[in-house]
């Protein structure tokens, strides 16, 4: 990424960040690290199609990780 890096003060729920943690973990980044490739991933698809990756982006995710 060019330029300087913003920080932004981020809350998520315990399973939210467990399962981003997890994931992290597999693809051998940070919680930090793949928090920034997730939301990168998202504008490049909303550029790609011009739409949102979902159309229920506000309503509230159930995780199954246990």
């Amino acid at each position: 990424m060019a330029g300087k890096k913003k920080q932004v003060p981020l809350r998520l729920s315990e399973t939210l960040y467990n399962a981003i943690a997890a994931w992290a973990e597999d693809d051998f980044r940070s919680v930090n690290g793949q928090i920034e490739y997730l939301l990168t991933e998202c504008v490049r698809q909303r550029k790609k199609n011009g739409k949102y990756v979902s159309e229920h982006l506000d309503e509230p995710i159930e995780l199954d990780i246990e």
